[in-house]
């Protein structure tokens, strides 16, 4: 249990007006407690109340992981019969019967929720996301070098992969040695995501899945990967040429180029996430490729791969030191070829920390 971070929980659900905060096995668990869980067919629920001990729903096979720990556990057998009376037991030992239960919308299974309102009927469950995200937004000095060594992680295993890329190899091979590499050169084993390997034409696709298409002499090769550790990830992407390409596709690279470092260079404590947005679509739209940006400019990285804050252009919320981001503009020809390039950026006291320092230059692989 992370007793300082539970405080300023208590202290967030005061100000929100919120009696407590339930949560399923999530980043949002694992932050506050240190307690991971599978999602499986067994529901935990844990219940943080104000001012009170934690309290946890578990099957009775788990309870070795709350031994020793500040929290009153309410176990439950294998008989599915039972389980609804004792998250009823858990909700009413904390005196929560018709008060404000907050849940986090994206986390929280209907499993869970189903059991969890059938055991406070009376309750209300309001959304209490920002709340959360709130106490996980400004990441301390470890939770930074957690994602430093995250992207060192996926830059080493990037670098290893390339060697192998070769005219003729298809995006699933690449994406499955790059893999590999991930865990060679330390990442956890649970990956932010797959990696995104896509060429050609299927470049032109943001969040293209790795397909059985062949490397070609002049496509665009776009790698969006990521490492873990210590539960903190990375999400960088760079574009590679497979041998000579079109002068187009040289020009519309170095203009993604041109747009990344100015996003980065907007990011600053003080700055609004729009600005970090805008800085970067301006370089894309005076160049007249506009309408081919067709996604915001970031998106916070931490324990999850998106996360506030988010660098879009709507957005008013205001950069603070330990936010941290991605800015990965790009520019997507359909049918063609498409460009990104994607760096994870932490806000200091003074500026912005670029985690990523692998070449952003168009290399020529294969």
């Amino acid at each position: 249990m992370n007793l300082e971070r539970l405080a300023c929980l208590n202290d967030a659900l005061l100000s929100a007006g919120l009696d407590a905060l339930a949560l399923n096995p999530s980043p949002s668990l694992v932050y506050l407690t240190g307690l991971h869980f599978h999602l499986m067919e067994r529901p935990v629920v844990a219940l943080f109340a104000a001012g009170q001990q934690p309290v946890i729903v578990l099957p009775e096979l788990e309870m070795l992981k709350v031994e020793g720990l500040p929290v009153r556990a309410f176990p439950y057998g294998e008989n599915p019969a039972s389980w609804q009376a004792v998250f009823r037991r858990a909700v009413e030992s904390l005196g929560l019967t018709g008060k404000r239960i907050g849940v986090e919308p994206r986390a929280m299974r209907l499993l869970e929720f189903g059991y969890l309102r059938a055991g406070a009927p009376e309750a209300d469950f309001p959304d209490a996301s920002q709340v959360v995200s709130r106490l996980r937004v400004r990441k301390d000095a470890d939770e930074v070098a957690a994602m430093r060594k995250a992207v060192q992680i996926a830059q080493s295993a990037l670098e290893a992969t390339l060697p192998s890329i070769k005219v003729g190899m298809s995006e699933k091979e690449i994406a499955a040695e790059l893999v590999i590499q991930l865990l060679r050169h330390g990442s956890q084993s649970e990956m932010p995501f797959a990696p995104i390997v896509s060429a050609g034409p299927n470049s032109a696709n943001p969040h293209a899945s790795p397909t059985d298409r062949k490397l070609q002499p002049g496509d665009l090769l776009v790698i969006d990967w990521g490492a873990a550790w210590e539960g903190y990830i990375s999400d960088l992407t760079r574009t590679f040429a497979v041998g000579q390409v079109e002068a187009e596709y040289e020009k519309i690279h170095r203009i993604v180029q041109e747009a990344n470092a100015a996003g980065r260079a907007a990011a600053k404590p003080g700055a609004r996430c729009a600005e970090v947005d805008l800085a970067a679509r301006a370089v894309i739209e005076r160049a007249g490729y506009g309408p081919y940006f067709t996604h915001r400019t970031g998106h916070g990285i931490g324990m999850e791969g998106h996360e506030d804050p988010y660098m879009r252009a709507d957005n008013e919320q205001i950069l603070e030191p330990g936010m941290a981001f991605t800015v990965e503009p790009g520019i997507y020809l359909p049918g063609r070829n498409g460009v990104r390039i994607e760096d994870n950026v932490v806000i200091t006291e003074s500026g912005a920390e670029c985690l990523s320092d692998l070449p952003r230059e168009l290399r020529v692989v294969g």
